[in-house]
């Protein structure tokens, strides 16, 4: 990678890094704010959901608003957006509020994402995609490692004080963006493939996706609320949760690669049936702090590789032309799902426990796992078409990083394959001439009785 290249990059990946350290404690934050408060689960499930929702209409609208006035000026007014909705949270604590607050920061964060995504994409060829996205998410996922420790730190100063340092963190990722020289990387309108075209070119994708979502979703907002139920203090619930983000960070790419020598299918038949046995374990075996640690790291791994062993599959099916498109709308599938998770959750805590949650995904990991069986049943899959590659964009305009030349070359060379197969030409049978011989335009066939050779020779003028 070139100096100029890394340079060009460096400035929103360090954006990236500093607003996701504190974005990666907040919903950690908010679900346990609110349960101090004493407000049911079914309550903290739709403040939780209102920040995926909001992270869904972001994906489809904000690029609208980055066409018109620029990245570094869109970046300014997100993360601004961002600093005002945390802060306002710690000044005002009130349930529907924070639905409000929390959409608008969900909006508001995928906005971020969409400046730094498209940045990364423009900057660079398709040659040097796959270093970008490495760098990409290494820069997210140590983020996330870092804010949930941060968590601990911060309980022991004020009330407001961790809403403070993530509007503070929010705030000062502008600087970065704002003292590069100024540049604006030409992008296009995101238009993903519908729902409907999804299934059919990949039923398999759009429900690794769809689940993907609600167990990421639910991992997300709801396992802090278990952690503090079942006794553990601040410190330790951000100790545990960082456990997960790096389970999640070391296990996707040897579980991808492992996807890449083996059936996809068959690799996310394991994965469903791996987090549904993580989650009998959390039910059922006795948790001391290092089987704790141990389980939610396992966890982490599993259920953060489900998305791009999904998208790594649906890719071995799609064309060259569509792999953009299909990686645009697989990600707004599991944005559905993460919205959808909470409320879904929280009703069967409520009803069971908090172990609930562990039902759930328990439940979700063998459905998963059936309907991946029938899949399969139904049609194998294919041979991989490119290596794997980790997906973890939060845009549709970012999934474009994940489609690198080796994977448009392996999906040319795979419909070429097809067509070949498909279009065999048959070869004609010569028929044995009996009978009288027969001209055709000016030659003449026939078949000699005594040996039964075929001959032609030219038709004598008359």
């Amino acid at each position: 990678m070139s100096r100029q290249l890394l340079a060009m990059a460096l400035a929103p990946l360090l954006g990236l890094f500093i607003l996701g350290i504190g974005n990666g404690f907040l919903a950690t934050l908010i679900t346990l704010r609110l349960d101090a408060a004493g407000e049911p689960a079914v309550v903290i499930g739709w403040v939780s959901s209102a920040y995926f929702i909001g992270l869904a209409l972001g994906a489809m609208l904000n690029d609208r608003l980055l066409l018109r006035i620029g990245h570094i000026r869109a970046y300014a007014c997100f993360a601004s957006l961002v600093a005002v909705t945390v802060l306002l949270q710690g000044l005002w604590l009130d349930p529907w509020a924070w639905f409000v607050l929390r959409l608008i920061g969900g909006w508001a964060t995928v906005g971020v994402y969409l400046v730094i995504e498209s940045w990364l994409l423009t900057a660079s060829d398709t040659k040097v995609r796959g270093r970008l996205l490495a760098l990409y998410m290494i820069s997210l996922y140590a983020a996330g490692v870092v804010g949930q420790l941060l968590l601990g730190v911060t309980d022991a100063m004020s009330v407001t004080a961790p809403f403070m340092v993530i509007g503070l963190l929010a705030s000062l990722s502008v600087l970065p963006m704002a003292m590069i020289p100024r540049v604006s990387p030409l992008l296009e309108q995101a238009e993903p493939l519908s729902p409907l075209r999804l299934i059919t070119l990949t039923p398999t994708g759009v429900m690794g996706s769809f689940g993907s979502g609600l167990a990421v979703a639910a991992v997300y907002s709801l396992l802090p609320l278990y952690l503090q139920r079942i006794g553990l203090s601040v410190s330790q619930i951000g100790q545990m949760m960082a456990v997960v983000v790096l389970g999640a960070m070391l296990l996707q790419y040897p579980i991808g690669r492992w996807s890449d020598r083996h059936d996809r299918q068959l690799v996310l038949i394991l994965i469903g049936a791996f987090c549904a046995l993580i989650s009998a374990g959390m039910l059922w075996l006795p948790l001391n702090a290092w089987m704790l640690a141990s389980l939610l790291f396992l966890l982490g791994g599993g259920v953060f590789a489900l998305y791009p062993v999904a998208v790594s599959h649906a890719a071995d099916r799609a064309p060259a032309g569509a792999l953009v498109r299909m990686s645009q709308g697989l990600l707004l599938i599991n944005a559905v799902g993460s919205t959808v998770s909470p409320p879904l959750i929280t009703p069967v805590m409520d009803a069971v426990g908090d172990s609930g949650l562990f039902w759930s995904l328990g439940a979700l990991g063998l459905v998963l796992v059936g309907f991946f069986f029938w899949r399969r049943s139904v049609k194998p899959a294919p041979i991989p078409v490119a290596p794997f590659t980790a997906s973890s964009p939060m845009t549709s305009v970012g999934a474009e990083l994940v489609i690198t030349d080796e994977l448009v070359q392996g999906a040319i060379e795979h419909e070429h394959v097809e067509d070949l197969s498909h279009a065999v030409p048959e070869v004609p049978v010569a028929e044995p001439l009996h009978g009288p011989p027969r001209r055709e335009d000016g030659i003449i066939e026939y078949v000699d009785e005594e040996d039964g050779t075929h001959h032609s020779r030219p038709a004598e003028s008359r």
